[in-house]
């Protein structure tokens, strides 16, 4: 068998020139850290804890995962994020998959590490509402925790840098599975459907969402004004000077996308139907100021929109088979 014939006829099959690196579509089989934190089981398992232990709130009732859940996309399935008390957030819970491969945190991309992201909604007053006084105090008066930290961190005194830096590593871990698109971009034509593979086609090619959502994690990693019409000020409440900031926020993972509902920062579309259809016509106030010059309206006639959510639904994979402990340190 000539091997330079085939390999033209398999990049032909799933869409792709011969000429184009498919290892950008590709999920790394390595997890990025930063020095200091690297990934170890035991940091692993008690970052799990701390993830899932609603102890570590002003109410008793809300932990990280009650934003973030695995059953439900590891978002919440709420237009607005809901923490103690029930005192509603004005943005609505991203997932958090994939994470580990983002550079920027948070809808305006305010933290830079998945550590200094951690410590935020513990001290956010629409969320979990502690001191860090308080939360080290129920840390440290549990033998428990004290014995894991122990373990996981054993050349490090406990402080809240500890405590963010194993929640961190514990969210590394939260990475998508294989999913149809990952088999069929591999070579398998038959990993998706006929109506999967022309909405693919239309995703790079007419409705150009990979300006956006491009590589193996479907996100450009930036920031944009879709067009929404809200009063959110987004990226620019970094106090940063460049106008385009305003209303511009990080692009979102496509990721098991079908599983995350509610869309957008303010949480206000339900269904992957809508959603592509105001992506795809410029916004859903195309005359918004500021608006990001990637938006515009594509042309995309029902059938097309169709075939594009489709290819969307092929990059679900299998459910990531992290549970939430069945019980805690004591």
């Amino acid at each position: 068998m000539d091997i330079l014939k085939v390999i033209p006829a398999v990049f032909l099959a799933i869409g792709l020139s011969a000429s184009e690196d498919i290892s950008k579509w590709l999920i790394p089989k390595d997890i990025p850290f930063p020095k200091g934190n690297e990934i170890t089981p035991k940091r692993v398992e008690l970052g799990k804890y701390l993830y899932f232990d609603k102890r570590l709130s002003k109410s008793k009732e809300v932990s990280c995962a009650s934003c973030h859940d695995p059953k439900l996309g590891w978002s919440d399935a709420k237009q607005k994020a809901v923490g103690v008390h029930g005192r509603v957030g004005s943005r609505n819970s991203p997932t958090i998959i994939n994470t580990a491969f983002q550079t920027h945190q948070f809808w305006d991309g305010r933290s830079r590490s998945l550590e200094d992201q951690a410590l935020g909604p513990m001290q956010a007053d629409v969320e979990m509402d502690m001191e860090i006084k308080e939360v080290m105090d129920i840390i440290t008066s549990n033998q428990g925790y004290m014995k894991l930290f122990k373990e996981a961190y054993p050349d490090e005194k406990l402080t809240i840098d500890t405590v963010v830096k194993a929640i961190a590593t514990f969210e590394r871990t939260v990475i998508s599975k294989e999913a149809p698109f990952d088999k069929f971009i591999k070579g398998d034509k038959n990993a998706i459907s006929e109506d999967a593979k022309k909405g693919w086609e239309l995703f790079k090619g007419k409705a150009s969402c990979t300006t956006c959502h491009d590589g193996f994690n479907f996100t450009d990693g930036s920031f944009h004004n879709i067009g929404l019409g809200d009063d959110d000020i987004g990226r620019q409440v970094l106090k940063m000077k460049r106008l385009a900031w305003k209303g511009a926020m990080k692009t979102p993972t496509l990721r098991y996308i079908d599983q995350s509902a509610p869309y957008f920062h303010d949480g206000s579309v339900y269904t992957l139907e809508e959603t592509t259809a105001i992506c795809s016509k410029g916004g859903r106030h195309p005359d918004t100021p500021n608006k990001s010059p990637d938006m515009k309206d594509r042309g995309l006639n029902d059938k097309e929109m169709a075939f594009i959510n489709e290819f969307l639904k092929t990059l679900t994979g299998p459910d990531l088979g992290i549970e939430e402990p069945r019980s805690f340190p004591q």
